[in-house]
């Protein structure tokens, strides 16, 4: 099959390029302008564009017979004018006009643990957007819902790496209000295989998956295996929710800051599957518990 995607260049999207390169599918990636060509081999072709240009998008898609949609961002940058609603929710509206007018029926598409309308976070609000418009449009659509993912994937940020960032940085291990808030770390691998072999799944046409792993762990349990990974002597700090609140309102916009105000409210709310069991009752996958690769923080 031939599959279009979108996001293929970054941290989850390169581990879902390989799962497809290996179960013989065809890729035809999306590329930003400027940006670095992937080293795979396999039926791998590169297009640039981006999500903001139907016309470019409907070039791309020419010939293909599916649709992978990753795109997604965690930190906005409105002084360029990067929102999570455009690239959420206008950016899919984009790849689905794009499709109708290409003819291509099939879509993939990556949601968030915790979309829904009435969401707090922008974040989660402007995936439920995508994901509406997603079941509005007559494509034949599987959506996946993944928690916090783990293990080597591509470029770019994702929640181990950055969370290990703030550790290196500080001068304590800093770990926000109790520490008690309950995650389901999904293994990249299993986020990237759940996506190919959906392809080849109709039964999962017009279904919703969330993606967690076999494991809940509490916020605290993942720094502390971050520290041991990093083999840090640094003493641990617990900083009040109410005082990281006041400082995300004066430094959250800062692209220095480890914490935007939506990371800190999906953080304060925990992200946990209600059927943790459907997505491995449907596909071929083994549940990988949670750990730290070391090579995921050797940058």
């Amino acid at each position: 099959m031939k599959v279009f995607v979108t996001g293929g260049t970054g941290y989850v999207g390169q581990p879902v390029v390989r799962a497809l390169l290996k179960h013989g599918h065809a890729v035809r990636l999306l590329r930003r302008r400027g940006g670095r060509p992937m080293e795979l081999s396999g039926s791998l072709q590169e297009v640039e564009g981006d999500l903001s240009n139907i016309s470019t998008l409907c070039s791309g898609m020419q010939g293909v017979d599916a649709i992978i949609h990753l795109v997604g961002i965690i930190r906005e940058d409105k002084r360029r004018g990067v929102t999570m609603h455009g690239i959420h929710a206008d950016g899919t509206a984009h790849v689905i006009e794009a499709a109708r007018q290409v003819g291509i029926s099939r879509i993939i598409h990556m949601s968030a643990l915790g979309a829904r309308p009435s969401a707090t976070s922008t974040y989660h609000r402007s995936k439920w957007e995508a994901e509406t418009l997603i079941r509005q449009s007559g494509m034949s659509y599987t959506v996946f819902r993944p928690s916090i993912v783990f293990g080597a994937g591509g470029p770019g940020p994702n929640f181990i790496t950055e969370l290990a960032a703030a550790i290196r940085k500080a001068p304590f291990v800093p770990i926000i209000g109790d520490g008690s808030s309950l995650l389901q770390p999904v293994h990249i691998n299993t986020v990237a295989s759940v996506f190919a072999q959906a392809l080849e799944k109709d039964e999962t046409i017009g279904e919703t998956f969330e993606v967690g792993g076999p494991e809940v762990v509490m916020y605290e349990e993942i720094v502390e295996k971050i520290t041991d990974r990093l083999n840090t002597r640094k003493p641990t700090v617990h900083i009040p929710l109410a005082v990281m609140e006041q400082l995300v309102k004066v430094l959250g916009w800062m692209p220095a800051f480890p914490l935007t105000a939506d990371q800190l409210t999906m953080l304060r709310e925990g992200n946990v599957c209600s059927a943790p069991n459907r997505l491995y009752d449907t596909f071929d996958v083994a549940p990988i518990p949670f750990s730290i690769p070391p090579e995921q923080l050797s940058t």
